[in-house]
């Protein structure tokens, strides 16, 4: 009868414009899912060159490059008797899309340009293309002569269609259009469409993950179908991970999903499907029916294959499943540890230094470099090839096998606590334990000759010897001298990154790894260009109160005692002289706010595009039990004093994993001035006058 349909999805780990390696993982993909009997195998969005190649895409050779790959796929054997959906970019009559290219043994059966494009947060696709905005249109498109040679073909249809196989109908969606009010699936699947295909390019945020499975499974919840979902996976070279989770879902049911966080760079999902489970569905859906006799059809590009075989009747097909989220704190241990593995392999780097300070942040930091190193250890053990290939590059040794997380750390693993006379004991011995404990290659060292040779040079040139205010000095000289100090540890992490294993006797150079968390640049309390400053930052899109709770988790899952004092502990930035042999110098005071008040801030300026005004208003109602108006109307002047204050710091902020929808990234996520009016006169006027009328 021919109702039984096997589909292939994947999550593919491309990297932008690695046209070869990109080519590569597609191959693999194709093999897989035509080992397991699929008929039909669906790629991430822009997958033949990376969807992260940014203002590349203005670029002729972008397009040449993915008609050149295009080439390679129509000609190969391992394409054939498969449906291939591939996204890539198209020029058509000057104008660049963003589209899926659906073939079949040599020939493409359509083009289908993307008609809600992605453009906020993260995302700028209307800088590089144009969306397809005639509904159910089709054009011709004229090939180039490289692909009219292998197909045969001069035009093939563009636009906005839907392709009837001998057994059912397939309409494809790209990305953001299942997040859109008006989504296509929705007129296509009244229109007769049975299979709904989605190729993304949606990176990981906290919390995020379930967003997009309900999305897909309310798709095919209220009008039957089945949904297919390809997502790209990992670090394509900048600072989003995407976060894989391909999926396949039957009326509003999930029956397969792929991994959220895995070193894989090639995931690929099968499922066999009963078409009559979705005709059936829709025939007691009454509304759904009335509305389908209405609709307005698409055009539909007829296909002489089928999904399905003749004699099916025995074939087992797939049942619903319970997906399983990640918490939190799983989430930061394993998606900054992705990124920070591809970040490795990828920059062809022997390892990472980090200025480890014995605090949360970059204790925190060093968690997460750790899980990096179970994650490959895993991976090995499981027979990733591909894994154990690039750790025995990077550690320079063809016969390694990573096979303990504590001796791959001490290899590619160095972290360097950098003492000052300012510097407790306490934080000294909770650096070196936590070192000991992950099994990183650890530096004690002293900055303070490096510091007074510095500050020496200034008394020299103006004949004056600036004081900490401990010591009567003014505020000015106060925090020029912590700032010293922060600077000297940036240089020193760098020199340290170049040539420590070039003293070990060892090649290579090591990436230097940040630590100041979200709400800390938030605040822009940092010095511009400390340790702060660095290749790169895992937690800088993470918030103080999750890094919190992560230190707890890697206590209770990695065994690592020693982060237990690291935990209890006040932050410090242990800059101004120690009283009695201990620290006197707090974060929470130095700010004049908490963490916790920070990341309320955060949100509300960020996510709920709070200025100071509204955000006075909202702070009111919610801290109404702990805050009088005037104690909420001073609080949001600090904080918008400081923040303008501070925002040009962002501008050199080092290059963060996003996790945060209130990241303050200036890059490209949070487009802000950075010099402000810090008076903030008319807006805290309006707080002032309706403190005074409450």
């Amino acid at each position: 009868m021919g109702r039984a349909v096997t589909v292939a999805t994947c999550a593919l780990n491309q990297w932008a414009l690695d046209f070869e390696g990109n080519l590569e993982r597609i191959f693999r993909s194709i093999d897989i899912a035509k080992s397991k009997g699929a008929r039909y195998r669906l790629g991430p969005e822009l997958e033949i060159c990376g969807y992260g190649c940014s203002d590349h895409y203005y670029e002729s050779d972008t397009l040449l490059h993915s008609f050149q790959v295009l080439e390679k796929l129509l000609e190969s054997p391992a394409t054939r008797d498969i449906i291939c959906d591939v996204g890539m970019p198209v020029l058509h009559r000057n104008v660049r899309y963003n589209c899926r290219v659906i073939f079949l043994n040599k020939k493409i059966l359509l083009i289908r340009p993307k008609i809600s494009l992605a453009n906020a947060g993260n995302y700028r696709e209307l800088r590089w293309f144009t969306p397809w905005s005639k509904a159910r249109h089709v054009e011709e498109y004229f090939l180039p002569r490289i692909i009219q040679e292998v197909t045969g073909q001069e035009t093939v249809p563009f636009g906005d269609a839907v392709l009837a196989t001998k057994d059912t109908c397939l309409g494809a969606e790209i990305c953001e259009e299942l997040w859109a009010p008006n989504s296509p699936h929705i007129e296509m699947g009244l229109d007769g469409v049975e299979i709904f295909t989605n190729s993304s390019g949606s990176h990981h945020v906290l919390r995020k993950a379930h967003a997009r499975v309900d999305l897909v499974n309310s798709a095919t919840a209220k009008n039957g179908g089945i949904y297919i979902l390809a997502n790209q996976k990992g670090c394509d070279g900048d600072r989003l991970y995407y976060d894989g989770c391909a999926m396949i879902s039957m009326n509003g049911e999930t029956v397969a999903q792929g991994s959220q966080f895995s070193l894989d760079d090639v995931e690929v999902l099968v499922a066999t499907l009963d078409l009559e489970d979705v005709r059936s569905y829709r025939a007691e859906i009454s509304s759904r029916n009335l509305a389908a006799s209405k609709v307005n059809p698409y055009p539909r590009v007829k296909v002489n294959f089928a999904l399905s075989c003749p004699d099916d009747v025995a074939v087992p097909t797939c049942m619903p499943i319970q997906w399983r989220h990640h918490s939190p704190e799983e989430e930061i241990s394993l998606g900054p540890a992705c990124w920070l593995w591809d970040y490795l392999r990828r920059s062809k780097q022997a390892g990472f230094l980090l200025p480890l300070s014995g605090g949360i942040d970059s204790s925190a930091t060093a968690c997460i470099v750790y899980s990096m190193c179970h994650q490959v250890c895993l991976a090995v053990k499981n027979g990733n090839a591909d894994v154990l290939a690039d750790a025995r590059r990077i550690v320079n040794d063809e016969t390694y096998i990573p096979e303990d997380p504590r001796e791959f750390c001490r290899r590619v693993f160095t972290t360097c606590y950098m003492a000052s006379e300012n510097s407790s004991q306490d934080t000294c011995n909770r650096a070196k334990l936590l070192a000991e404990q992950i099994g990183s290659y650890h530096i004690n060292l002293n900055i303070d000759a490096a510091v007074k040779a510095v500050v020496g040079i200034f008394s020299v040139v103006t004949g004056q010897a600036p004081r900490f205010s401990v010591y009567g000095g003014s505020s000015r000289e106060s925090l020029a001298l912590q700032n010293v100090q922060a600077r000297i540890r940036m240089v020193l992490a760098y020199l340290f990154a170049q040539l420590t294993l070039w003293a070990r006797g060892m090649p290579g150079g090591l990436l230097v790894l940040g630590s100041a968390n979200v709400d800390e640049s938030l605040r822009g309390y940092l010095t511009k260009y400390d340790c702060s400053s660095a290749d790169i930052n895992p937690i800088g899109g993470i918030s103080k109160t999750d890094l919190k709770n992560f230190i707890q988790y890697c206590i209770e899952n990695f065994q690592l005692t020693a982060l237990r004092s690291i935990m209890s502990a006040p932050p410090t930035a242990e800059l101004e002289p120690l009283v009695d042999g201990q620290v006197a110098q707090t974060d929470e005071a130095d700010m004049g706010m908490t963490y916790a008040e920070l990341s309320i801030y955060g949100k509300l300026r960020k996510i709920a595009k709070a200025g100071p005004y509204s955000m006075f208003c909202k702070l009111i109602n919610m801290w109404k039990e702990i805050c009088t108006p005037r104690e909420v109307a001073s609080k949001v002047k600090h904080f918008f004093r400081m923040y303008s204050v501070n925002r040009h710091k962002m501008t050199t902020l080092t290059p963060s994993y996003h996790a945060e929808n209130y990241s303050p990234d200036d890059n490209r996520f949070d487009l802000r001035p950075f010099l402000y009016n810090t008076s903030w006169s008319w807006q805290f006027r309006c707080i002032d006058k309706q403190v005074n009328a409450l």
